[in-house]
């Protein structure tokens, strides 16, 4: 939120948009992990052991999800190799695409410049684009192609460049607080947080007081945006 109130909010130029959560259902990388952490473990996994580590994730919002499973299932020796198997089964098919995407950016890209911000390999255009999205983006900021992961400065600062778009003229939508909420604070950027996905199931009043707005679904950011701009926006 604006520390000081007598400085209207400045309007918004350029929404920027997770995948994993705010298109896409987060369930497809979960599962993806479930496999590779089967094929990786040595012995059994159980899958309601598996789920507890991916919700008390959820519900922590800080911390590798990754990690966390390689540590118990694995090693943390085993985390690269654990990532770059559940990359490789981490496709999102056309199911996965929540059905509030395309009403929501077909609204929001007339009148604002989209960025996709995410930790994603460079391939998930090819998804984008099957499912109609990457028609509506403007700026990509993928992590495999910049080099780092959010909450990186640096890959929210590569899609301001390129849409050379000062940091308080953007809002970035994400279901994350440690990378997406976080991570667009520190380099000045608002943020919606959208309560879906690896958001936790019951969010915490401390947690919903972090980012500059909360939504359940896209169909809401529209207003979520009007409202950070202020009544005369």
């Amino acid at each position: 939120m604006n520390a000081d109130t007598d400085t209207p909010p400045a309007p918004v130029e350029l929404v920027l948009l997770d995948v994993g959560g705010p298109i896409y259902d987060d369930a497809v990388y979960r599962d993806a992990l479930l496999r590779a952490t089967r094929e990786l473990c040595p012995s059994r996994v159980d899958e309601s052991e598996f789920l507890r580590v991916y919700d008390e994730q959820r519900r922590l919002q800080r911390g590798s999800l990754r990690t966390a499973v390689a540590e118990r299932f694995l090693t943390v020796e085993d985390r690269e190799r654990l990532s770059d198997l559940a990359a490789h089964y981490w496709e999102y098919p056309p199911s996965a695409l929540y059905p509030d995407v395309l009403p929501a950016l077909r609204e929001l890209s007339a009148h604002y410049r989209i960025a996709i911000v995410a930790n994603q390999r460079s391939l998930v255009t090819e998804a984008l684009d099957r499912d109609g999205i990457g028609e509506h983006v403007d700026v990509w900021a993928l992590s495999e192609v910049v080099g780092v992961e959010k909450p990186d400065p640096e890959i929210f600062r590569h899609a301001l460049r390129e849409a050379a778009v000062t940091a308080d003229h953007a809002v970035h939508v994400g279901n994350r607080l440690d990378t997406d909420v976080r991570g667009a604070a520190a380099v000045g950027i608002r943020s919606v947080w959208i309560t879906r996905g690896e958001a936790p199931p019951e969010p915490t009043a401390e947690q919903l007081a972090e980012p500059d707005a909360v939504i359940a679904t896209l169909a809401e950011l529209p207003a979520a945006l009007r409202r950070l701009q202020g009544p005369s926006s």
